[in-house]
C-alpha cells in the first residue's frame, strides 16, 4: 500500500539525515488513516515487523538501539490505522512470537512478495530499513548477513542493489567512527592528556585548565574583556572536551 511505502521511506530518510539517533526519533504525519480488522500477518505491517524480529535476534540479543527503534516502529505503523491501539499490542504480539523461530522467515517473504510483487523500489526500501535494524547496534554479524541475505534473495532483490546497500551502511559506520576517533584526539589535547591517562590524571588535568581559563578568575587578574571572552571560549571548549572523554570511557 501506497500508505506503508510512505511509512518506509519516511522513517529510512529521517533516520540517515539524523545518524540514526532514535531516541530524536520524529513521528510521520499522515491524514489518510486505514481501518484493518483481520489478520496483520496478511499485511504489510505485520510482515514487516515478523522480518524486523527475525533479523533483530539474528545476533541473540537485542540491543537497547534496537529495542527503541522496534518501539517507535510500532507506534508509527499502528499510528496510520483508526484502530490503532488495537494494531500497536497486534504488532507486539507478532514481533514476541516471531523473534522464537527463524524456520518461517521464507514463509513471511513469500506473502510479502506476494502483496509488494509489482512494487520493487517499496521491497528494497523494506530491505533498507531491516538493513538499519541490523547496522544499528554499529555491528553486522555474520548471522545478521546470512539472515538479511536469505530476506533480500526471497523479496527478489537484485544482488547489485542489496551489496550496495551494505556498502552504504558500512560505509556510514566507518565515517562516524573515524569521525569519533578525530574528535576524541582534539578532546585529549584540548584537556593536555592523552588517552594513556588515568581517570584521575584527565580530571586533574581539566580542574587546572578551568582554574587557568575561568572567566571570573581571569577577570580578577585585571585582564582586559577581550582576554575574558577568549578564556570564556576555551572554558567551554575544555568542558565540551571533557564530557565528550568522560563519555567515551564510561564515567
Amino acid at each position: 500500500m501506497k500508505l506503508l511505502f510512505l511509512l518506509f521511506v519516511g522513517i529510512v530518510l529521517y533516520l540517515i539525515a539524523k545518524g540514526y539517533k532514535t531516541e530524536k526519533f520524529e513521528n510521520i504525519k499522515l491524514n489518510v488513516k486505514e481501518k484493518f480488522d483481520g489478520d496483520l500477518m496478511n499485511h504489510e505491517a505485520g510482515l514487516l515487523v515478523a522480518l524486523m524480529a527475525k533479523v533483530a535476534k539474528a545476533d541473540g540479543q537485542v540491543c537497547d538501539l534496537e529495542a527503541e527503534m522496534l518501539k517507535h516502529t510500532f507506534t508509527d505503523i499502528s499510528r496510520h490505522f483508526e484502530n490503532s491501539d488495537e494494531i500497536r499490542e497486534k504488532l507486539k504480539v507478532i514481533y514476541s512470537k516471531e523473534k522464537e523461530s527463524f524456520d518461517n522467515t521464507l514463509e513471511i517473504c513469500e506473502k510479502l512478495y506476494k502483496i509488494t510483487k509489482n512494487h520493487y523500489q517499496k521491497r528494497v526500501k523494506i530491505i533498507e530499513y531491516l538493513l538499519n535494524l541490523a547496522f544499528i547496534d554499529k555491528e553486522f554479524s555474520q548471522t545478521e548477513f546470512m539472515i538479511a541475505e536469505d530476506i533480500a534473495n526471497a523479496l527478489k532483490i537484485k544482488r547489485t542493489d542489496f551489496e550496495n546497500l551494505i556498502n552504504a551502511f558500512e560505509n556510514f559506520y566507518r565515517e562516524q567512527k573515524e569521525n569519533k576517533a578525530l574528535s576524541l584526539d582534539k578532546a585529549y589535547e584540548v584537556l593536555e592528556s592523552n588517552k594513556d591517562d588515568d581517570n584521575n590524571t584527565l580530571k586533574k588535568n581539566y580542574r587546572k585548565l578551568v582554574k587557568q581559563y575561568h572567566p571570573d578568575i581571569v577577570s580578577g587578574q585585571g585582564a582586559s574583556q577581550s582576554i575574558i571572552d577568549d578564556a570564556t571560549k576555551k572554558l567551554q571548549e575544555i568542558n565540551e572536551a571533557y564530557e565528550l572523554i568522560k563519555k567515551d570511557r564510561g564515567i
